[in-house]
């Protein structure tokens, strides 16, 4: 999950990084209070989960309390790379006499957790990364003995921070480790860190990714869900447990596993390209792992929700079966009808389902006995793929 500023700038202060006073304003008036309470010139910033936001327009600096509603109202309904701004973030004005860059992220690649720090802050930094490879210090973290006080110093020398600020550098990076393992981050990154014409050093932006699969350790994070902003279909899907991502297209996607899902995606996205709707091939309408769920209740929940999606002109069930055996999934899906069919849910879209692996055969004699209204069999994956493009196609 990714926070936008202000809830990053919450971890911050409640970690012992140094930010600078803000409040969250919805409206413009909102704006203006906080402004007055704040004191000051302010900077007004949209609250939004994409990078580019000063480029945008929605950077401002107002110097009153009236400017300050003024430029929440110009910032707030603003697209910013697809992301509607519904929220402004209205802080404290700083000088800045120099910028840093500062981040601890989780490297897949290398299988560790890695520091990058930079004197050179402010720019983007996969620009940087590019251009001037060597002004970005790259410092690995051991997971067992983290970031102390020396670990921090050698990062920050890695990265040549001059003695004035070194000090000050070294608390924040320690600071940051607290709140990347204390709240089971991905990412904590500060972009820009900054020097004041004070000599102080402060946090002026910031962006945290939470790890969703510890939630469980942390009931506070879900106050930091965007339900605004969120799809509803996914939201609904993840109320009744189910792994499923909505995508733009028009075949419902239903399989066991994930590995198994992704490839469905793309035989699916392969066979449409034969096939067209409103001008462009037949895609697929959602990600959607059962896992080795096959019950009534999960596969109808799965169903509901692919149904719901008023895009979705077909649905395509993949299944190989393993430890759960293709009976039970037939059984499931014919048992998933009755079910919807009890809710006021009847299924009227074609269904195209594709068993293999354990028990297939009884599966599809289960399957073929039921005779289920709009669902048919096809034996092969790249068969099935193609004729729910087909089907898709021609509803």
């Amino acid at each position: 999950m990714d926070l936008m500023e202000y809830q990053a700038k919450e971890l911050f202060a409640a970690h012992g990084v140094p930010v600078l006073r803000g409040e969250v304003a919805d409206t413009a008036a909102d704006a203006r209070g906080a402004a007055e309470r704040i004191g000051g010139p302010v900077v007004v910033k949209a609250q939004v989960k994409t990078g580019g936001r000063g480029k945008a327009g929605g950077v401002k600096l107002a110097g009153s309390p009236e400017e300050a509603a003024e430029k929440a109202e110009a910032i707030l309904g603003l697209d910013i790379k697809g992301h509607v701004v519904r929220r402004v973030l209205v802080t404290q004005a700083s000088d800045i006499e120099q910028e840093f860059y500062v981040s601890y992220l989780l490297d897949r690649a290398n299988r560790t957790y890695l520091a990058m720090a930079s004197v050179e802050g402010g720019m983007e930094i996969e620009q940087l990364a590019v251009e001037r490879p060597e002004a970005l210090a790259r410092v690995s973290i051991d997971a067992i003995t983290g970031v102390d006080a020396a670990k921090a110093a050698e990062i920050a020398d890695a990265a040549g921070f001059a003695p004035d600020v070194r000090d000050q550098v070294v608390d924040v990076l320690v600071a940051m480790w607290e709140v990347f393992t204390a709240e089971d981050a991905t990412l904590v990154e500060v972009n820009p860190l900054v020097k004041t014409p004070d000599g102080k050093v402060v946090a002026l932006d910031g962006k945290v990714s939470l790890d969703e699969n510890a939630g469980f350790r942390h009931p506070g994070h879900a106050a930091f869900e965007d339900s605004s902003a969120a799809d509803p279909l996914e939201t609904r899907a993840r109320e009744k447990d189910l792994n499923y991502v909505k995508l733009d297209g028009e075949v419902g996607i239903i399989g066991n596993g994930a590995g198994l899902v992704m490839s469905t995606l793309d035989v699916v996205a392969y066979a449409g390209e034969d096939f067209a709707v409103d001008g462009h091939s037949v895609k697929p309408a959602n990600f959607l792992d059962i896992g080795g769920g096959a019950s009534a209740e999960v596969m109808a929940n799965g169903l509901e929700i692919i149904l719901s999606d008023p895009a979705v002109r077909s649905v395509f069930v993949n299944v190989f079966g393993g430890i759960t055996a293709c009976d039970e999934v037939a059984n499931g899906i014919v048992q998933a009808f009755a079910l919807l069919d009890s809710r006021g849910d009847e299924i009227t879209h074609p269904l195209v389902v594709r068993l293999d692996g354990n028990n297939a055969e009884l599966g599809r004699r289960i399957l073929h006995d039921a005779a289920l209204p709009h669902l048919e069999q096809v034996d092969t994956m790249d068969g099935a793929a193609r004729r729910v493009a087909e089907l898709a196609a021609a509803k």
